[in-house]
């Protein structure tokens, strides 16, 4: 009797265990039946947050990438180009709300990140709807030297970041203010698409951009994290049972 119990006990703990969430959320951003996946950063709660509600409202789902700058970012988000004529000149747009600031010295703007839009507000506080995703540049040790005399106000970058803008590439003089809030583990090609696109001169591009946006369940990321680490996604017997019942 006591190894009966004993074993359905274990048997619970490791159901639920394996049934925890996982640590990530991610969202998928579609343009054109392309997509990139994104990484909401857990440092970022609030943030994190309000981009899962939002997405899980539908709220993304036929808005534009309204704002392209090739070797910068492309910016989308804005309520207001759902439906928005060619030649309308978006970007104000936003929610009634805004998100405070959220910087952390281990986020920045690498190529791929996914940051918070804003207004000229002092506090630096996000705009609660728009977004971008960014392109950037790489950047030679010199170029990081000057800029963090003229831009960063003698901020020096970490060595690893620096590193990171140097071979990958991204847009160091955005780092503290604007809030990151995750970036791209897979799809970086969609951002480079989207850049390459011709714009008019307000940086609308000349075809509308739109996006559909979802958030990745457990078990879609489960198999994206194992993609991620190079092995194949092989649950245990426990994992399996579960992934019966999940979507």
């Amino acid at each position: 009797m006591k190894k009966t119990v004993l074993f359905l006990s274990l048997s619970l703990l490791s159901l639920f265990t394996f049934a925890a969430k996982p640590e990530y959320t991610y969202a998928r951003i579609s343009v054109n039946g392309t997509a990139c996946i994104v990484r909401l950063y857990n440092e970022t709660p609030k943030h994190r947050d309000n981009f899962i509600k939002l997405v899980k409202e539908g709220f993304y789902n036929g808005t534009l990438f309204h704002r392209v700058i090739k070797d910068f970012m492309i910016q989308g988000g804005d309520p207001d180009s759902k439906n928005a004529p060619q030649g309308t000149l978006l970007g104000e747009g936003d929610l009634d709300y805004k998100i405070p600031a959220e910087f952390n010295d281990s986020l920045f703007h690498k190529k791929g990140a996914l940051a918070a839009a804003r207004d000229n507000n002092p506090d630096k506080s996000s705009s609660a709807a728009q977004f971008y995703l960014v392109q950037g540049k790489k950047y030679s040790p010199k170029e990081l030297d000057r800029l963090e005399q003229l831009k960063l106000e003698g901020r020096k970058i970490p060595p690893y970041q620096r590193n990171v803008y140097e071979t990958i590439g991204g847009t160091p003089f955005l780092d503290h203010n604007y809030t990151v809030f995750g970036e791209t583990v897979k799809g970086l090609s969609l951002i480079d698409s989207i850049a390459a696109l011709p714009t008019d001169s307000n940086d609308r591009p000349l075809q509308n951009v739109t996006m559909e946006v979802s958030i990745l369940t457990p078990l879609a990321t489960r198999k994206l994290e194992a993609e991620l680490k190079g092995v194949p996604y092989k649950p245990n017997i426990f994992r399996r049972f579960l992934d019966l019942f999940a979507k």
